[in-house]
């Protein structure tokens, strides 16, 4: 019978080989990503500080300094996991919130719609009016974590339940709206502030907290600042400023509704600094 020695055959090693690299080369650019505009930076500048003396220290024989340096990469890998421990909590939180883990069933769009109306709605009043407000709005990532630090509600979302959420001088006024659906599951939820560097000084406290969840979540956060009037939302670590309620509406659609999540017919402008 005729077999073909795949093993023999040497192109196999070449393809082997480039798609070796190329993982490599994907798990390192994902790796420049996760540290961007962090702490971290500095810390990897440190490490690679560490292994060029090292490297200078064996090559002009200074065995002392060698060995210290060689101590401290030996145990380097359990200090990394310590130092870069909010940065390999976020990466591994993206890559369990890849596809090939999802499996929670969409919202029917018919209720999701409702939601989307209810948002644009209460948004621009708050904007008009100068309301400061803060409504994270779940996707595949549960934010059950954060709605505990919260006041629960399990109160069927309204644009007038929420503008009277933030109302100035309310109870619930302050901290962020966690919604779920057609559900708002709780209200004074705290959030994680972002700690990117590269974030405008003229942003507040909303600001860097609607970054720091969109930065370990894949919700939405919606934002209405209160010196200004101007609506913004967080995604994916990256914040779009100033947004009009043609574009508010469009955004929550492309991202909320199943009929149009997967398609990227808007290329938006606002980033961290806008």
């Amino acid at each position: 019978m005729f077999t073909i020695d795949f093993e023999n055959l040497p192109w196999l090693a070449y393809i082997g080989q480039i798609v070796d690299i190329l993982l490599v080369t994907y798990v390192v650019y994902k790796l420049i990503m996760i540290i961007r505009g962090t702490r971290a930076v500095q810390l990897v500048k440190g490490i690679a500080v560490i292994f060029m003396i090292w490297f200078v220290s064996n090559f002009l024989g200074l065995s002392t300094l060698e060995f210290i340096t060689k101590q401290t990469a030996t145990f380097g890998l359990l200090a990394i996991i310590i130092i870069f421990q909010p940065e390999l909590r976020r990466g591994l939180e993206q890559l369990g919130r890849s596809r090939l883990f999802t499996s929670r069933s969409a919202p029917k769009n018919d209720s999701m719609q409702t939601t989307i109306d209810a948002l644009v709605k209460a948004t621009s009043y708050m904007g008009k009016r100068r309301i400061g407000a803060l409504v994270s709005i779940e996707k595949e990532t549960g934010l059950n974590d954060y709605a505990e630090t919260g006041i629960p509600m399990q109160a069927v979302l309204t644009s007038e339940l929420l503008i009277n959420i933030f109302i100035p001088n309310t109870p619930l006024h302050d901290g962020a709206v966690v919604i779920k659906n057609d559900k708002i599951l709780a209200a004074g939820c705290y959030l994680p502030l972002s700690e990117d560097n590269t974030i405008s000084k003229e942003l507040g406290t909303r600001h860097r907290a609607a970054l720091g969840i969109s930065e370990v979540t894949d919700c939405l956060t919606l934002i209405v600042s209160e010196e200004t009037g101007g609506i913004s939302i967080s995604k994916s670590g990256t914040l779009y400023r100033n947004l009009s309620a043609e574009q508010l509406r469009e955004m929550l659609e492309q991202n909320l509704l199943r009929a149009t999540s997967s398609e990227n017919r808007w290329q938006w402008g606002g980033r961290k600094n806008g």
